[in-house]
């Protein structure tokens, strides 16, 4: 026996020794498929001049455009923009809740199979991005700020569905066994001691959401959803590099103060 155990020690530390190689063949193998697979045609003529006009455009930025009073411009759509991410946050962190508590793992066998429905849904709500929902509402409800809104709310249903059930099942038990001990039904475990535990997790990771949902309400006015990715679209297209310029210098700056923001209340709550 012990002869056998002294056989596969030199197997075993001969993998341990070189397994970092066959790793590495792994990852460059992939990265040569990767690479292969891709069509590079070169660069076009007018990739100079075009490219001479992109930088002088957002260097000296259309700043007339900031604000005229007319609502279309940066500022009101900017305003707009969060709009869209704030109430998409808002409706999906109240929809996310049942799905969490669908979703969340119990110590209790039978409800396992639950869980993992619940898991299934939420995986299935993620699967679809942002931009193909906001396509999918604009069909439905037509172009603007609602199919804005319900783009992101549904798609930050299946995020923070699966970051709240992650909490709940993370969470410490001790204050709900506290209550039951003491004689509290099941009403006043969950007001008692379950919601006051993992609500400032789900506080946190709502916030956390929304910096991610500013980003993508800029993102999905390019296809007609509402928001500041609008003007974008059409000055990128009519070649209007700085008013492009301004555009982006503003969402820069709203996405800086949002996530400072954010970073600062949820240092406060954790």
């Amino acid at each position: 026996m012990q002869a056998m155990m002294s056989n596969n020690k030199p197997h075993l530390s001969l993998w341990r020794r070189w397994n970092w190689l066959v790793w590495l063949i792994i990852v460059a193998v992939v990265y040569v498929w990767a690479i292969g697979g891709l069509q590079f045609t070169g660069l076009q003529e007018s990739a100079g001049s075009v490219s001479k006009s992109i930088v002088h455009g957002l260097v000296n930025p259309d700043w007339k455009y900031v604000y005229n009073g007319s609502g279309e411009d940066l500022v009101s759509l900017i305003l707009q923009t969060l709009a869209i991410a704030f109430l998409g946050t808002i409706i999906s962190s109240l929809i996310s809740v049942p799905f969490a508590f669908w979703a969340a793992r119990s110590e209790k066998e039978h409800y396992r199979l639950r869980s993992g429905s619940g898991k299934v849904v939420l995986t299935l709500i993620r699967t679809f991005p942002e931009i193909v929902l906001a396509i999918m509402f604009i069909k439905a409800v037509g172009p603007g700020s609602y199919a804005g809104v319900l783009a992101v709310s549904i798609h930050s249903i299946g995020m923070l569905g699966k970051l709240f059930s992650e909490a709940i099942e993370n969470m410490d038990r001790g204050a709900e066994e506290a209550i039951v001990s003491a004689g509290g039904n099941s009403p006043q475990v969950f007001m008692m001691a379950t919601l006051p535990t993992i609500m400032p997790e789900f506080i946190s990771y709502t916030l956390y959401r929304f910096e991610i949902a500013v980003r993508s309400a800029s993102i999905l006015g390019m296809v007609g959803a509402g928001g500041i990715g609008t003007p974008m679209i059409f000055a990128i297209q009519t070649r209007n590099w700085p008013r492009v310029g301004i555009i982006l210098l503003g969402i820069v700056v709203m996405v800086l103060l949002i996530d400072s923001l954010s970073e600062q209340l949820r240092k406060r709550l954790i």
